[in-house]
């Protein structure tokens, strides 16, 4: 049978030239980029999967327990939808709604 390759290596080039390019619009345009609500909703799923993925790591360094690993996991959630609704306004639990529209 056939190894497929983890989704992580598989996206971070494809992240990678995100990043490349998103520096390079500011360092030589530095223009509001204008994310639209999907793009948004977009970078925020990414950003939760990098999260998650290195948490879990580190806490398997920690030789946390599952139910610790678990409990800290719901926590980190809870943070990043309040730090994002903090400085946004926008409610992490609507991004699915209305095509990333939150205000549905």
């Amino acid at each position: 049978m056939e190894k497929i390759e983890p989704i992580g290596k598989r996206l971070s080039p494809i992240l990678k030239e995100i990043e490349e390019t998103l520096w390079e619009h500011e360092a030589t345009l530095a223009t509001k980029p204008e994310f639209t609500g999907e793009g948004f909703r977009a970078a925020a799923k990414i950003f939760m999967a990098a999260m998650m993925d290195a948490t879990f790591d580190f806490q398997q360094g920690l030789h946390k327990t599952q139910d610790e690993m678990l409990t800290n996991v719901e926590a980190l959630g809870k943070e990043v939808r309040s730090l994002v609704f903090k400085y946004t306004g926008i409610d992490c639990h609507k991004l699915y709604k209305s095509d990333g529209d939150e205000s549905n």
